[in-house]
């Protein structure tokens, strides 16, 4: 199965982590560490091979992908002789790269990305095209009428006023040009009424918002294990410090709180209950590509004895998204090529705030994806 995966924010640090590792998957120079779609549970016939996913992608700054992949090697991201090894096949991923429309009506610049992706698919002979959102993160949509029905949407787009957010827009471009569509970001995408209503139209799958790399997937363990042994969470703080264009981003209020709202809900939503406490993002430059998230959470026990715990997490939020983005490109083709429509609520495992999910207990999650990902293989296969 031929499967495009159109990278939205193509030249950024998750998308140049992507790429490279997709291409280092195809020519056998690294394993699929991090891959959840390698282990034997999920691993099958409805999956997309590594080597049949072609790669593309907007962005709206021109660095080369050779130049921003040997940037990544320099910071400790990507090893310094896979990026030479992969240069050629940088070069050619790089002739599929577009720059993101800009100018005129929304409508046009729909048009536009819509063509792009059509003519991805055609000029590579693909099957299906999945289009993945790592661009940065967004404000919270402001609310539009529009929003709420397909027809008023699209009489509003070929107007003069901005009403989509961009990540958005790009959700309407690709079910347009009959893509389904991943946000790995916390950004509205498809997350609007008139949107669902599209994809329905189209018969196409969906998923997102947020992938979850770091803390929010240590908390997705920790909540549940409070729950189940029915202790009582006081408090539960955090403090994230990250570099990299996510978090010069994220040092914008808007993001910032959009970031942060995605974040808590699995708290309340495992626990019953919102702990006193919260969540802050900051940036620091100097950590680069890496992110340190550092957790205090408070309980109590038995006859009210208090007690905490605390936790600190390290990671390279690249190396940990990008084989979740491909992951994510591989079960959304499986999903469109056996009809699944609308939101694909059994992808919840990858992400903090899940379209339509029934849990944000990992453990749950993952016994939804397995069984999910097992009836796929049985469909593959009959």
């Amino acid at each position: 199965m031929r499967t495009g995966v159109w990278l939205v924010g193509a030249r950024g640090s998750v998308a140049t982590t992507s790429i490279v590792g997709a291409l280092a998957l195809r020519a056998g120079l690294a394993g699929p560490t991090g891959c959840v779609t390698e282990l034997p549970d999920l691993r099958g016939p409805a999956l997309p091979a590594f080597a049949d996913l072609i790669l593309g992608g907007h962005d709206v700054v021109t660095t080369p992908l050779t130049k921003r992949a040997e940037a990544l090697a320099a910071a400790g991201v990507l090893p310094g002789p896979l990026v030479d090894a992969l240069a050629g096949e940088l070069v050619d991923v790089e002739a599929a790269l577009r720059v993101a429309p800009t100018g005129g009506t929304q409508a046009e610049r729909a048009a536009a990305v819509a063509h792009d992706l059509t003519d991805f698919r055609s000029r590579h002979a693909l099957d299906r095209v999945v289009v993945v959102n790592v661009s940065a993160t967004e404000p919270a949509a402001a609310a539009h009428p529009a929003h709420h029905e397909l027809a008023l949407l699209r009489d509003a787009l070929a107007g003069p006023g901005e009403v989509l957010p961009t990540s958005s827009l790009y959700a309407y471009a690709a079910f347009t040009a009959g893509c389904p569509y991943v946000d790995f970001t916390p950004s509205t995408g498809a997350r609007l009424p008139a949107l669902a209503e599209l994809a329905q139209e189209r018969g196409l799958p969906y998923a997102g918002h947020d992938g979850k790399t770091g803390e929010t997937l240590v908390k997705s363990v920790l909540a549940p294990m409070f729950a189940m042994r029915n202790l009582a969470v006081r408090s539960w703080s955090g403090v994230n410090l990250l570099g990299g264009g996510d978090g010069a981003t994220l040092a914008e209020p808007a993001a910032n709180a959009a970031k942060v709202s995605s974040k808590q809900r699995v708290l309340g939503e495992t626990l019953g209950y919102l702990p006193q406490g919260g969540t802050r993002i900051e940036y620091v430059a100097e950590l680069g590509d890496f992110k340190t998230a550092w957790d205090l959470v408070t309980f109590a026990g038995f006859l009210g004895t208090g007690m905490r715990l605390e936790f600190t997490w390290h990671g390279c939020d690249s190396a940990l998204a990008a084989p979740l983005v491909l992951d994510l490109a591989r079960l959304t083709a499986a999903a469109h090529a056996a009809g699944r429509r609308g939101p694909l609520a059994e992808l919840a495992f990858f992400f903090k705030d899940p379209l339509d999910a029934p849990t944000h207990a990992l453990a749950e999650q993952w016994a939804l994806l397995r069984d999910f990902v097992t009836g796929l293989h049985a469909g593959a296969g009959r």
